[in-house]
């Protein structure tokens, strides 16, 4: 159930990231090096917006489409398709 959490955790974080900068949206031909000082600047960036606005409207805009979402995970169950 935790990895379930966190991949649930994780699409909310990209879905947010995404919706606010719009160079994560499409592919980027930037060397690697490179899309980790973009990322590493929006995500800084994004925490300072998050500290200094007491509403983010953008932020509750993403929490509505994740109620919506059918494809949510809530529980994981075992599997031999991966294990050798």
């Amino acid at each position: 159930m935790k990895h379930a959490r966190a991949r649930n955790v994780i699409e909310r974080t990209f879905s947010l990231l995404k919706g606010r900068w719009e160079i994560l949206r499409s592919p980027s031909w930037y060397s690697v090096k490179m899309h980790n000082r973009i990322i590493s600047a929006c995500c800084l960036i994004h925490n300072f917006i998050r500290r200094e606005m007491e509403v983010d409207p953008l932020e509750i805009d993403v929490e509505e489409q994740v109620e919506y979402q059918q494809d949510s995970i809530d529980v994981v169950e075992s599997s031999q398709e991966w294990t050798t």
